[in-house]
């Protein structure tokens, strides 16, 4: 109940849903999700509320995602609140291919992260059967994140090479962001003489990798980085970064794996759902995204403030802090007992914290 109050109180100053007994549903729902590390219906209703039959749980579930609206800036809001205050954040765009159930979506994804803490944020579903994304939908859906987090808070974006394209690019550029973006090896360089550069020519000439200033691709003008993969194909990379450093900030790229297999395969299991109208997933990754959120939030902050997460002779985390949230969320229900003693307290001043946050947005935010 402790847990289950706290998500309440952090709810009660957010709008997710506007309907009390609607909140109290979502302030259960979030600890069943950590609990049954699944979003089957059946799994989670088993964890949702002891004093009902799990078929009354499972009802209260279907209708949720059948008839409740969810404001998805809200949302996006108290996701930013989990994110370490006054530091600049990096944006990574995505688009996934997930198989939920039968069938398959195909998802635009916006992930902000800060150091190693990385986070959904806002996502569309496209209806374009599995193809890339466009300039405009890319465009559409950061024009809806700088609705949230101020553009000057947004120390880099990092994409891969489906995100590229004239608009794109001179977009991102016109707009004073920086960016780092992979460009696929058949797009030439342009350097200010009037030579015409290749990606293969270049990886050829330097095997251990180059990088290159003042250059234009897709008519855009930034800066270079060539380097040949062990595979044979070619890590090119182009954007506003300093041209030294590109690579080592596309890097912050591969955290996108290790968020998707903590809220799949290591966390949520988030493909095996049974739902397959686009709008009821839409609504799933939402709670879902709250929960992975909620754990590293927490698993953050007892790293830092209760007890540091041990590390092996690599010098690496024996526990993500994903998994630290998720075990403690755990804990504090299979042990009751350590609530009292322990975990009270550190939900109680977490909780402190996320509402004091999300109190000054209210006078900072207008969400249209």
């Amino acid at each position: 109940m402790t847990l289950q109050n706290a998500i309440r109180r952090i709810l009660n100053e957010n709008q997710i849903v506007k309907n009390a007994s609607r909140k109290e549903f979502v302030g259960l729902y979030i600890p069943a999700l950590v609990q049954s590390n699944s979003v089957q219906f059946y799994k989670t209703a088993k964890f949702l509320n002891y004093g009902v039959k799990v078929q009354s749980n499972m009802t209260r579930i279907q209708d949720f995602y059948r008839e409740v609206e969810i404001d998805y800036d809200f949302v996006a809001i108290l996701l930013l609140t989990l994110m370490p205050k006054n530091k600049k954040l990096r944006i990574c765009i995505d688009r996934t291919e997930w198989d939920f159930g039968k069938t398959q979506i195909n998802i635009l994804m916006v992930l902000v992260g800060c150091g190693d803490f990385q986070i959904p944020f806002y996502w569309e579903m496209l209806e374009n059967n599995s193809g890339n994304s466009n300039s405009g939908d890319r465009i559409d859906l950061l024009g809806k994140v700088f609705k949230i987090i101020d553009k000057k808070r947004i120390g880099l974006i990092v994409a891969d090479r489906e995100f590229i394209g004239h608009k794109w690019l001179k977009w991102m550029k016109d707009q004073g962001l920086t960016f780092c973006v992979r460009v696929p090896k058949s797009h030439h360089i342009h350097r200010l003489n009037g030579e015409i550069l290749k990606a293969e020519d270049l990886g050829k000439s330097f095997p251990s990798g180059t990088y290159l200033v003042d250059c234009m691709v897709d008519k855009v003008w930034g800066n270079v980085y060539i380097k040949p993969l062990p595979d044979g194909d070619i890590l090119f990379l182009f954007g506003t970064c300093e041209a030294k450093f590109l690579a080592q900030l596309y890097r912050k790229r591969w955290n996108i794996e290790v968020l998707f297999q903590n809220i799949k395969t290591r966390g949520f299991n988030l493909e095996d759902t049974h739902i397959q109208e686009i709008q009821r997933i839409r609504k799933l990754i939402a709670m879902v995204s709250i929960a992975y959120s909620f754990c590293v939030s927490l698993g953050i902050y007892i790293n830092r403030k209760i007890k540091k997460i041990k590390v092996n002779v690599d010098n690496y985390r024996v526990n993500s802090f994903f998994r630290t949230g998720m075990n403690m969320i755990s804990e504090s229900f299979r042990k009751p007992e350590l609530v009292e003693q322990n975990l009270t307290p550190i939900f109680e001043i977490f909780t402190r914290l996320i509402i004091r946050k999300l109190q000054m947005f209210k006078y900072q935010i207008l969400v249209v």
